[in-house]
């Protein structure tokens, strides 16, 4: 029999989307306690890699790692080693300790591939972490935008800006995103084999991230692959964490939230392919000015952002429909 690789919180999130409840058992055999060696080996060939994590406050944060390919490296079926790769002025320096849960995003965007991996540190050792993998699973390329990197250098001195509100620049930055990470977490020990730390891709057209003057940031939930990871976690532990990638200069933008979904209403039926919202409170805003040793070309959109609007539209079709103008209030 497989073990249930999905929490209540997944599990009520796909009942309310109409998934079939069929659906969880047969899903539970794609999310395996074990890495296939493609993924193995491709995991060994990132110079990049997306990490969510939670501080000793229990706040979950997004971030990337990065280093020369081969900095991680898999041993064996249920271990990966990252060897370093933390940038100076990360909001998780200091957090990624024995014991603490993780969970791991391999993406490549000029093939738009990528591969989950969540688990445990196991040990630490100077700037190594080991981590005991726990579930493991490939995603498919949807929503990812194709870009072609180079590198560069990043500053000698770390220029880290703290917050606990956006700014004009960060709001620049969310509302021309056509990407962005988000970090969640489960750790209640009933959660039983789906315990612990996800991080996911979320891709959209330029615009598809709406941030209102309060700080509260709204984001369309398009089809995906129906396990609700992210969601399910949000029902259990409404904290998460987003990262924003600037690919032209190197910032990174790193928010603690605090989330809830939004099943239905104006907004959701106005937005093209949105079928829920995703509504965040920003706590705190971490800006790391040209962190990111690479940068990146021009974006290939992914084909799937031809069924999708942006919150410029969606306004205009909430005037025309509804008579009324694109406030939180309209929730």
């Amino acid at each position: 029999m497989n073990t249930p690789r999905f929490h209540a919180g997944e599990l009520q999130v796909q009942a309310r989307a109409g998934v079939p409840a069929e659906f969880a058992r047969r899903a539970s055999a794609a999310i395996r306690d074990h890495m296939p060696e493609p993924h193995r080996q491709f995991f060994s060939q990132l110079p990049l890699f997306f990490l969510g994590a939670v501080d000793a406050d229990g706040q979950p944060w997004a971030t990337v790692l990065a280093g020369a390919p081969g900095f991680i490296a898999s041993p064996d079926a249920r271990t990966l080693r990252i060897a370093g790769g933390l940038l100076p002025g990360d909001p998780l320096q200091g957090q990624l300790l024995p014991g603490r849960h993780v969970g791991g995003l391999g993406l490549v965007p000029t093939t738009r591939r990528r591969n989950r991996v969540n688990g445990v540190i196991d040990a630490v050792d100077g700037k190594v972490l080991t981590v005991a993998v726990h579930q493991s699973f490939g995603n498919c390329p949807q929503y990812i935008q194709q870009r072609e990197p180079h590198a560069a250098m990043p500053p000698a001195e770390p220029l880290v800006m703290r917050a606990v509100v956006l700014d004009e620049r960060d709001r620049l930055l969310i509302e021309s995103a056509d990407t962005f990470f988000i970090a969640s977490a489960n750790l209640d020990a009933q959660a039983g084999a789906a315990r612990g730390v996800d991080v996911s891709h979320r891709g959209g057209r330029p615009g598809f991230v709406h941030a209102d003057a309060d700080g509260t940031l709204l984001v369309p939930d398009f089809a995906g692959n129906f396990f609700f990871n992210t969601l399910g976690n949000l029902v259990a532990t409404p904290r998460a964490g987003l990262l924003f990638v600037d690919f032209e200069s190197g910032d990174l933008l790193h928010l603690a939230v605090e989330g809830d979904i939004v099943w239905d209403g104006p907004l959701v039926e106005a937005f093209e392919g949105a079928e829920r919202l995703l509504r965040f409170r920003v706590r705190e805003v971490v800006r790391n000015v040209g962190a990111l040793p690479l940068r990146w070309s021009e974006a290939q959109p992914a084909p799937q952002l031809a069924r999708t609007g942006d919150w410029d539209e969606a306004a205009r079709a909430l005037e025309r429909k509804k008579g009324h103008k694109l406030t939180l209030a309209t929730l």
